[in-house]
């Protein structure tokens, strides 16, 4: 795979995996990221069917999932005191801003972060 790099966000992900085109078009000859947070969240889902389990588990297969370490934990927990954000949003913000990766969210939550760099969407 080559490409620009680019942490994705769950809802992002789900929006792929559900058949959104201009999703499926912009992610073309990306390198996708996504943070062990989203793997869990995907996952987890307690209505998953077994199918929808396999689609998701061959996705993570083709991305690079971080995983966390201190430095990113620093960053979760000066993140959570100067924007009250939610654990698992902080750790993908942090995850991202650790590796300098541009974020694709869905997540208004996420703009408020200056320092991150943020690619707002919005299914048509």
């Amino acid at each position: 795979m080559s490409g620009s790099k680019i942490l994705l966000d769950t809802n992002i992900i789900v929006y792929f995996l559900n058949g959104d085109d201009t999703l499926t078009t912009f992610l073309d000859g990306k390198i996708p990221y996504v943070s062990f947070i989203t793997k869990l969240e995907l996952l987890s889902y307690s209505s998953i069917t077994k199918k929808e389990e396999a689609q998701i588990s061959a996705f993570l297969r083709e991305c690079v999932v971080i995983h966390t370490n201190t430095d990113i934990e620093n960053e979760v927990i000066r993140l959570r005191k100067k924007y009250k954000i939610k654990l698992p949003d902080s750790i993908i913000m942090a995850s991202a801003l650790y590796h300098d990766l541009p974020l694709i969210t869905a997540d208004k939550d996420f703009e408020k972060v200056n320092e991150l760099n943020v690619i707002s969407y919005s299914q048509s």
